[in-house]
C-alpha cells in the first residue's frame, strides 16, 4: 500500500496516516493557575487512552517551585490505566527529574531547548548550546535505560524578543538534538506566528538533518493559523502533530491568545482529508467536554463545541 495519497486539490502528495500526540495533560494543564486535582488529571488521560490516542503527554517533572501544577506527576503516572502500545511521556530538564520519570514508568522523556537565543537565556538562563549541553548526561541515562528520548525546539518560527527566527537556526538546534541520540524532534510554533509558507521551509530544511517521518509539528492558535500550518506541513510529508484537547493551554507571551491546537480541530480536519489516525474522535470531544466542565473553563475546541451541541441537539 502506498504511504502517501494525492490530495483532493492536487497540492501534493498528503500522507495516509498521521500520529497524534496529545500534550492536554501536560502542556495543557500546567497553565492553569488553580490546582487541578491528581483525580481529574489521571481521568483525562485514561479517557484519551481510551479514544486510542497512542502518545500522550502526561507529566513533568520539573521543580514545583516553577510549575506547581505539575508536581503530581509521580501519582499520575502510577494511577493511569496502562494500555499496551500507548507511550506515555514526561517532561525532565535534568537528571533529577529523568530519576524521577524511570521510577514513574514514563515511556518517553522529553528535553526542550529553543531556536532563539535570547529565548534561551530568558527562559532557562542559558545560550542554546549550553542547554543543550545540560541535556548530554540525561539524553544518556535514557539511552542507558532503554526510553525513547525526544527534544523540543521552542520559538521555531518566531520569538517575543527577536521577532522571526530563520529557518537555519532551527535546523542547527535539530543538529544538535540529532546528536544527542532524539527518537523524535518537535519544531515548536510558541507564539504562533507561524504561517503555511515559512512552516514548509522550516519542514523541508529540517529534514536534511533528520528523518521527516521523526520530526513533528507543535502549532499554536494565537494567529488561527494552526490548522492552515499543519495542512501545510502534511503537503511536505510531515506525519507527526501535537494537540490538546479542547485547545487546553494558553500562549504565555500573548496575553489573552489562544494556546495549542485543540485536539479535536485536528482530526475533524484530517477525517475531511482521509487521513487515519486510529483516534476515535467522539470519545476525544467526550474527554474535551469532561474536562473543560471539571476545571471550569469554556472549551477551546470549535469542533468539539459544534460535535456537542449537534449530539444535544439530537438527543433532545
Amino acid at each position: 500500500m502506498a504511504l502517501f495519497q494525492k490530495s483532493a486539490s492536487g497540492a501534493g502528495a498528503l500522507p495516509r496516516r498521521v500520529k497524534i500526540v496529545e500534550v492536554g495533560p501536560r502542556d495543557g494543564l500546567q497553565a492553569e493557575k488553580a490546582q487541578v486535582s491528581t483525580a481529574i488529571k489521571v481521568e483525562l488521560v485514561n479517557r484519551l487512552t481510551a479514544a486510542g490516542l497512542s502518545n500522550i503527554e502526561a507529566a513533568s517533572f520539573v521543580s514545583p517551585k516553577w510549575v506547581p501544577q505539575m508536581a503530581d506527576g509521580a501519582d499520575v503516572l502510577s494511577q493511569i490505566d496502562r494500555r499496551l502500545g500507548t507511550l506515555y511521556s514526561a517532561l525532565t530538564p535534568n537528571l533529577r527529574g529523568f530519576e524521577a520519570a524511570l521510577e514513574s514508568r514514563a515511556d518517553e522523556v522529553v528535553v526542550f531547548g529553543a531556536a532563539s537565543e535570547t529565548f534561551s537565556q530568558r527562559n532557562i538562563n542559558c545560550s542554546i548550546a549550553e542547554s543543550i549541553d545540560r541535556f548530554a548526561p540525561v539524553a544518556h541515562a535514557v539511552k542507558e535505560a532503554g526510553l525513547r528520548l525526544r527534544g523540543s525546539i521552542s520559538c521555531s518560527f518566531g520569538c517575543p524578543y527577536e521577532g522571526k527566527i530563520p529557518a537555519s537556526a532551527v535546523v542547527e538546534v535539530v543538529r544538535r538534538f540529532r546528536d544527542l541520540g532524539c527518537d523524535e524532534i518537535d519544531i515548536a510554533d510558541t507564539i504562533g506566528v507561524g504561517t503555511a509558507n515559512h512552516v514548509q521551509q522550516v519542514v523541508q530544511d529540517a529534514s536534511r538533518e533528520f528523518p521527516l517521518e521523526r520530526l513533528a509539528g507543535h502549532f499554536h492558535d494565537t494567529y488561527g493559523q494552526a490548522l492552515a500550518n499543519i495542512l501545510a506541513a502534511l503537503q511536505v510529508g510531515m506525519t507527526i502533530f501535537h494537540s490538546s484537547v479542547a485547545g487546553l493551554g494558553g500562549c504565555p507571551y500573548a496575553k489573552g491568545a489562544t494556546g495549542n491546537v485543540a485536539t479535536e480541530d485536528v482530526l475533524y480536519l484530517l477525517l475531511g482529508l482521509g487521513i487515519e489516525t486510529g483516534v476515535d474522535l467522539d470519545l476525544v470531544v467526550a474527554a474535551g467536554s469532561f474536562i473543560s466542565e471539571s476545571i471550569g473553563k469554556d472549551n477551546g475546541s470549535r469542533a468539539g463545541r459544534a460535535l456537542l451541541a449537534r449530539t444535544r441537539s439530537e438527543s433532545s
